[in-house]
């Protein structure tokens, strides 16, 4: 790793890869802690996996670190620093610029992914250096130990995609604070994903606001947040459609369909083979 100061102990979960995944990981990281699914848990499923073996070493911070994000010994030293200073906060993140070549941020936090079109805040505006948010992005966040004690974990049934946020505002309601710290920052190689995020990011933010809406409104806020999201859903596989972009609209389609229905969960195989006109 190369770090001078900080010796973490690292835990690498792999989702059921296929070839000599593993056996590459132990060779190239023998320290790490390598734990291997039977199957594909999603983001939620497999973190979850990490973080309660980590747990069970200690009551360190845990952090959460994507496997195409990288943050530096300084970056989280500062975020260490950051969340000691105050026993409220829960999350800490830095913030995120997109990978080499445009540099680009990406986040400096979020917002309630179903009250905004548009949940990652940027650009960054001036204001203190530590920032509350609603939620951290998970890509890289550092987490106090006790909050999953307390809060619980990941919520599996979203798979992947707005389990991190909901997390923070169940954490934000048992007392917790969700910062960003201007100060530091961390990269994210959006390409490495870039051949899904068509068809199945597109499915699962759309499926997985009605499970965030479900697990947080009642009543009239549930149901125009329900009317709100269908009416924007169609629209967009309305426009798909005309612009030719039939694999990203049956994305669209099938989110809104299993989300109103509350088909939650890992649906990889299903969605990919109905976005290529076999379901």
């Amino acid at each position: 790793m190369g770090w001078r100061t900080l010796r973490p102990d690292v835990w690498i979960v792999d989702n059921a890869s296929t070839g000599d995944d593993v056996a590459r990981l132990t060779r190239a990281f023998p320290q790490a802690h390598i734990l291997s699914n039977e199957r594909n848990l999603g983001f939620a499923g497999g973190t979850n996996r990490g973080i309660q073996a980590a747990l069970e070493q200690g009551d360190l911070p845990v952090l959460l670190l994507n496997n195409d994000a990288q943050v530096a010994e300084a970056d989280l030293q500062r975020l260490l620093e950051t969340l000691y200073s105050d026993e409220e906060i829960g999350f800490v993140g830095p913030l995120l610029y997109e990978a080499a070549p445009t540099g680009r941020l990406l986040a400096a936090g979020g917002r309630n992914p179903v009250l905004h079109h548009q949940s990652h805040i940027f650009p960054l505006k001036p204001g203190p250096a530590v920032r509350t948010v609603a939620y951290v992005p998970g890509t890289v966040a550092l987490v106090r130990p006790e909050l999953f004690r307390r809060v619980g974990l990941l919520d599996e049934r979203y798979f992947f995609s707005m389990e991190v946020a909901d997390l923070c505002l169940r954490a934000a309601r048992q007392g917790y604070r969700n910062v960003v710290d201007t100060r530091a920052k961390a990269v994210h190689a959006l390409e490495r994903s870039a051949p899904l995020r068509g068809t199945l990011h597109v499915y699962y933010i759309i499926r997985n606001r009605f499970l965030f809406i479900r697990n947080f409104y009642r009543g009239v806020g549930k149901a125009a947040l329900f009317f709100a999201w269908t009416a924007y859903s169609v629209a967009l596989w309305l426009k798909l459609i005309l612009q030719g972009a039939e694999p990203t609209a049956r994305a669209v389609r099938l989110g809104l369909e299993d989300g109103l229905r509350g088909r939650f969960g890992g649906q990889n195989e299903r969605v990919l083979a109905f976005v290529k006109g076999a379901g």
